[in-house]
């Protein structure tokens, strides 16, 4: 059974940082890019960071310079260092596993972030 737990979501204030964790089971995770998306409130789910198979990262422009995404094929994690939080940044945090060659997608089931002003 594949499942992806994300953790470390929570209350910050304006300025602060959290760091989000995926741990990804059921996968072969080396062989699947990793993705984060976040959904506000009454707003579509958005990618915000991805890092492929070979460790290549693209973000968001809307956080492009204050957060960091990285994996760790050893310990099947992929985890987003969150700097400099806005209140913009509140919203369902959720990690997501993509196969590329058959179209393989999982989810996890989100962490709520919230950043105060």
């Amino acid at each position: 059974q594949v499942q992806l737990v994300e953790s470390g979501g929570g209350l910050v204030q304006a300025g602060g940082s959290l760091r989000l964790s995926c741990a990804a089971s059921g996968i072969i995770f080396s062989s699947y890019d990793m993705g984060w998306y976040r959904q506000a409130p009454g707003k579509q789910r958005e990618s915000i960071a991805s890092i492929t198979r070979g460790g290549t990262v693209n973000y968001a422009d809307s956080v492009k310079g204050r957060f960091t995404l990285s994996r760790d094929n050893a310990k099947s994690t992929a985890d987003l260092q969150m700097n400099s939080l806005k209140p913009e940044d509140t919203a369902v945090y959720y990690c997501n596993a993509r196969r590329w060659r058959d179209n393989y997608v999982y989810w996890g089931q989100g962490t709520q972030v919230t950043v105060s002003s």
